[in-house]
């Protein structure tokens, strides 16, 4: 089943399809709330903010920390599916999303 990103507080936007496995995957775009001017996000609500998804569609890749090492960083090539979903974000200047 796939899964949709809501833009919220965005009813003139379509929401974005994704595959199921996004709902585990957004966890690596995501800005941790209560840092950077990160609001609290309500359960299935995620910010993620722009500089970044600008940052990572310029670059073509995100980085993710192990749970086990925070000093080793492994590099990740954006999928096609999340490289539309951040083209998709960026180009209407959405952060803030809740996923269905």
């Amino acid at each position: 089943m796939p899964t949709r990103v809501l833009a919220v507080g965005r009813n003139d936007l379509v929401p974005f399809t994704m595959s199921d496995r996004f709902k585990h995957e957004i966890t690596y775009f995501m800005s941790i709330p209560g840092e950077h001017g990160v609001p609290a996000m309500a359960l299935g609500e995620y910010w993620v903010a722009l500089p970044e998804a600008r940052e990572w569609l310029d670059s073509g890749v995100f980085h993710l920390v192990s749970p086990l090492d925070s000093e080793n960083q492994t590099e990740v090539e954006l999928s096609e599916e999340q490289e539309t979903w951040l083209e998709w974000m960026v180009e209407h200047q959405v952060q803030h999303v809740r996923l269905v």
